[in-house]
């Protein structure tokens, strides 16, 4: 049946319908979240949802967050996907359907709550081993990037970009400094230290983002929470992007120059299997055997 829902109900797919005056379609007025799954076990999902209600009260839209949980398991168990290794949810809630007018309607109008659930699979860990590549992309967003809205042309048009250059990951870039990917976050390394744009207006706090952090913390690879200068890429010796479905994925290449030796890195490979190790730990699923195996140790 492909069910989704919508607006407290679980209909088919081919059935969910949302009026052409909702303010997501006309406004991109509204806000979105993707969640990971793990042997049907959800990865964060308080952080998801920290989030979301962050976001749900600087957009001012009425919203509350207590029943998602429950309806994110019955959406998994009515797609079979309860058991399945990984899979994710996507919610999306707009404010709502009115009339078209910039300022908020009034009354409030009551949000569309859509989501839906898939399956998603990740590249074996061969394929991990041999790294990606990424191009650098002017950042051309609003101010507030911290906001999980739906609103994601300028990221839709960088992601083309990278497409077209056979790039997998697009970095963006102001005022000469690297910011985060079209849809992750970005790391680098120097030396042993882990450096990642800091927290603000200018990136989205990934959930995943956190994860490393803590990884990283717990496994005592130093972190640094800075601005990134561009020119100072060119001496990284790792770069890599982290994300829901992104997890850790190592970037061997960016602009067509090998970062660092060109290979996946040591402080990369430490905090992909301290995240193997976590998803184990709080969601009881093994993902890929340990990379070092396929690194010579």
């Amino acid at each position: 049946m492909d069910p989704v829902y919508l607006n407290g109900e679980f209909i088919p797919r081919s059935e969910a319908m949302i009026p052409v005056e909702d303010r997501g379609f006309l406004f991109a007025d509204g806000l979105y979240e993707v969640t990971p799954f793990y042997g049907g076990r959800p990865l964060r999902m308080d952080g998801h949802l920290r989030r979301l209600t962050r976001g749900l009260g600087a957009l001012r839209i009425d919203f509350d967050v207590e029943p998602l949980p429950a309806i994110h398991r019955e959406l998994l168990e009515r797609c079979g996907l309860q058991d399945h290794t990984m899979s994710m949810v996507y919610l999306q809630i707009t404010r709502g359907v009115a009339p078209r007018s910039h300022a908020f309607p009034d009354p409030p109008a009551t949000p569309t709550v859509f989501a839906y659930a898939k399956a998603f699979e990740r590249p074996g860990v061969e394929r991990w081993m041999r790294g990606f590549n990424a191009v650098t992309v002017p950042d051309r967003r609003w101010t507030r990037c911290d906001l999980k809205t739906i609103q994601l042309l300028p990221s839709v048009l960088a992601q083309e970009e990278a497409r077209q250059a056979g790039a997998t990951d697009a970095l963006m870039v102001r005022d000469g400094l690297a910011l985060e990917g079209a849809h992750n976050n970005v790391f680098a390394v120097f030396g042993d230290v882990v450096a990642t744009h800091p927290a603000s207006n200018q990136i989205l706090p990934g959930i995943t983002r956190e994860v490393v952090l803590e990884v990283a913390r717990a496994r005592g690879v130093p972190v640094e929470e800075r601005a990134i200068p561009i020119a100072e890429l060119a001496c990284a010796s790792e770069i890599f992007f982290t994300g829901t479905t992104t997890e850790i994925r190592p970037t061997v290449e960016l602009d067509g120059q090998p970062v660092g030796e060109g290979r996946v890195g040591p402080v990369t490979l430490e905090l992909m299997q301290g995240f193997r190790e976590l998803i184990a730990r709080e969601c009881g699923v093994a993902l890929d055997p340990d990379a070092s195996e396929l690194d010579g140790g």
